[in-house]
């Protein structure tokens, strides 16, 4: 099936299609997100123009291509090389440690993506708020299947569309329970869905300024904040202060012990402006972190309660 709208470039830094665009899925059943025989990367989207799905595709070691369907089409290709880093600026990034340097070295196209869909990237890390991971992709995967719009285009499997803010709004209670989803995570979701448009002005704002209209929200703190910055901002420097296990891993990562929030970002400071870079460099250098004889964060079934 011939694409609506395609792109074919060339980016202006090396570039690996999945370490740059695979924070975007969550979970293997991500309805969104999803990857074919050959490799490619299929993602669905809301534009200002309408629904998409898009095909990223890497023909050559530096060669990109984006291929479009559906009403958004034209926007989604036109947005597909900052999604895929083109803003993401590693020049001025110093390693400083040989565990860095080296995991730079290794991972020359790891970028930082910008989706610049504001509201979709806040509704995921919504659902992440204060459960496991695991139970989170759940939630998102049963939603949105749900709720959300059938893809265009001629996806490898079904897929679908994240839902609208109205159409998050019109989710009734029971569904929400029936999800896994407790009533102070979909109350947030759902309140800050009735400003979806004031939240996506965040795209154009300084990083700042993008995270004080972020917690102007109820239920929407520092940590959610920079996980929407991280993936529709491409901010470099966003992290997820908060986290249940981040500080740890940093701290086991680069000095072999626990540390609080505070300690982390004392340690962290030398890579001011990069230090979400630190974190995937880390993760993708296959650093363990915090071995796992602590304790977990346990899964809560709300639809038990």
């Amino acid at each position: 099936m011939i694409a609506d709208e395609a792109l074919s470039w060339r980016p202006r830094h090396p570039t690996d299609l999945l370490q740059t665009v695979g924070v975007l899925r969550r979970g293997g059943g991500d309805p969104a997100f999803a990857r074919d025989s050959a490799g490619a990367v299929w993602r669905t989207t809301r534009t200002a123009d309408g629904i998409a799905t898009i095909r990223l595709s890497q023909p050559s070691r530096d060669g990109l291509r984006c291929e479009a369907w559906g009403p958004g089409a034209a926007a989604a290709v036109a947005q597909a090389p900052e999604l895929l880093g083109e803003r993401d600026d590693p020049s001025e990034f110093d390693p400083r440690l040989p565990l860095l340097d080296d995991a730079h070295r290794r991972n020359p196209g790891l970028r930082i993506a910008r989706s610049a869909q504001v509201f979709e990237a806040l509704a995921a890390a919504i659902l992440e708020q204060k459960v496991i991971t695991l139970q989170a992709h759940d939630s998102w995967r049963r939603l949105v299947a749900e709720f959300g719009t059938p893809a265009p285009g001629p996806t490898p499997r079904p897929m679908r569309v994240v839902p609208s803010a109205d159409e998050w709004r019109a989710i009734p209670s029971w569904k929400w329970h029936r999800a896994g989803v407790d009533p102070r995570r979909a109350s947030t979701l759902q309140n800050a869905a009735r400003y979806a448009g004031r939240l996506e002005e965040a795209v154009s704002m300084s990083a700042a300024d993008a995270a004080a209209r972020l917690t102007l929200m109820p239920g929407i703190g520092a940590w959610t904040a920079a996980e929407v910055a991280q993936r529709a901002l491409g901010d470099a420097d966003a992290l997820s202060v908060g986290d249940y296990h981040l500080a740890n891993f940093v701290g086991h990562a680069l000095a072999g012990r626990d540390m609080t929030d505070d300690e982390m970002l004392e340690t962290l400071a030398p890579w001011a402006g990069h230090r979400y870079r630190v974190v995937r460099l880390l993760g993708a250098a296959g650093v363990r972190g915090r071995p796992r004889r602590g304790p977990k964060m346990s899964l809560v079934d709300h639809r038990a309660i």
